[in-house]
């Protein structure tokens, strides 16, 4: 897995303070989206060991809440393979840490997909440029739906 850029210090893709992780890789290729160059798995750095190191020592200042994840979309399969042992890593050191996952696929569509069974809070759909709306927080277009997974074991909507 690539990836296209870490943010050590984000406050716009989840509440508090947070490291995000913007992974290279995406099929859904939403008109208006705001990383297109990330639709690429070939974009920007491989995700190594030394990466995974980076971002764990990024995440243990207490000031920062946790870990967010965005794409491209970290829902595909190339993806997911990458992802699962970081996300299960980062739960056994930081375990007070949340994770919230970005995908342009609906939960419908990845319900059994492990790496869920990591994540605090999903953010579904695709970005739908009629639906843009600048005042939501935490998503671009009002389709999109903010899932608390840890809250709603039914996969419910915090809408």
């Amino acid at each position: 897995m690539n990836y296209a850029a870490i943010k050590k210090a984000d406050i716009a893709n989840g509440p508090g303070v947070r490291v995000s992780l913007f992974v290279s890789g995406c099929r859904n290729h939403c008109p208006g989206c705001f990383n297109p160059e990330t639709w690429d798995f070939d974009y920007g750095e491989p995700f190594t060991k030394q990466t995974e190191e980076e971002l764990i020592m990024a995440l243990r200042p207490s000031w920062i809440q946790g870990l967010s994840i965005l794409g491209g979309d970290p829902m595909e399969p190339e993806n997911q393979e990458a992802l699962l042992p970081f996300l299960r890593h980062v739960k056994e050191e930081l375990p007070e840490k949340d994770i919230w996952l970005y995908t342009g696929y609906c939960i419908e569509d990845v319900t059994g997909s492990l790496l869920l069974s990591y994540v605090d809070v999903l953010v579904d759909g695709p970005f739908i440029e009629a639906e843009k709306d600048i005042s939501l927080a935490f998503r671009g277009s009002r389709n999109q739906r903010i899932i608390d997974l840890r809250e709603n074991d039914n996969g419910k909507s915090d809408d």
